[in-house]
């Protein structure tokens, strides 16, 4: 049973990502200015997203960080004009006031690509608010997450930190059923760790919580197709193994995936979904 603010359409979940920054690795600055992240939310809507994910500061790795005013500033006319529209609004933060604010705007969901680690003060807002509270995998900040990418059992140690994690917000007072899970595909992961994640997404769906894949348009995709010289794939001619993911994963039982082509994974879980009717 799904929380009563996360949508529940009987198939698996379409979040479309919307980059409200500078600098995100695959579009990084085309959506940067209000009336450019507004036209291209409608857009996402129009083609039938569940969720716009608005985020107001990039996580590729490598990334430095803004400060939260600034992330604040981004995000929050974007949110306010698409809440006003009637649109189901997650905000990508890993700040308790960035939420806070994005909650005010009318954001109705919390996605935490940090899982609650970056901000002692998150769980706070989240369980004041009552709202869904999306806990991704992370080990550290993106400038140093590649040089925490090291395990010796990927699935089993991001499935034990993922239930510290949820651990930790129940402590809280976050609502167990407020709760999803991330595997958290290229944060601290090689290319190996998150096909290793994709094929035990079995080992964390036996948690109970509802589980979202974010694998658009990510390095390992990019590697996977690779030039014969070994150039990585360009993030935009990434979308087909993207929609593949998506396939595989809504197949396996995910609530939901996180995608920048929302119309092509929209299709791909569609079919999933009357394959399983038939």
């Amino acid at each position: 049973m799904t929380h009563r603010l996360l949508p529940d359409p009987g198939r698996c979940v379409v979040m479309g990502v919307l980059n409200v920054t500078p600098d995100s690795f695959s579009d990084g600055g085309r959506y940067f200015s209000v009336d450019d992240a507004v036209r291209h939310a409608h857009e996402m809507w129009a083609a039938g997203a569940d969720v716009v994910d608005v985020g107001g500061e990039s996580t590729r790795p490598g990334a430095l960080r803004v400060e939260a005013s600034a992330e604040i500033a981004r995000i929050e006319p974007v949110i306010k004009e698409l809440a006003a529209a009637g649109m189901r609004i997650s905000v990508d933060t890993t700040r308790a006031r960035v939420a806070e604010a994005a909650l005010a705007a009318g954001a109705t969901i919390v996605n935490d690509v940090s899982g609650g680690l970056a901000d002692p003060d998150m769980a706070g807002v989240v369980a004041a608010a009552g709202v869904p509270w999306i806990l991704m995998h992370w080990r550290g900040h993106s400038k140093d997450m590649n040089s925490l990418a090291v395990y010796d059992d990927v699935v089993s140690e991001v499935k034990t930190e993922l239930i510290a994690r949820a651990d930790a917000a129940v402590a809280a007072g976050v609502d167990v059923g407020a709760i999803v899970i991330d595997p958290g595909l290229g944060f601290a992961k090689q290319a190996e760790h998150d096909w290793a994640l994709l094929r035990g997404l079995d080992v964390l769906l036996g948690l109970g919580f509802p589980v979202l894949v974010g694998a658009s348009r990510k390095r390992f995709i990019g590697r996977l197709l690779a030039a014969e010289d070994g150039t990585p794939r360009p993030a935009e001619g990434r979308e087909d193994a993207t929609a593949a993911i998506s396939t595989m994963a809504a197949a396996k039982g995910v609530w939901g995936v996180r995608v920048h082509d929302v119309q092509r994974s929209l299709d791909a879980v569609r079919v999933v979904a009357e394959w399983g009717r038939a």
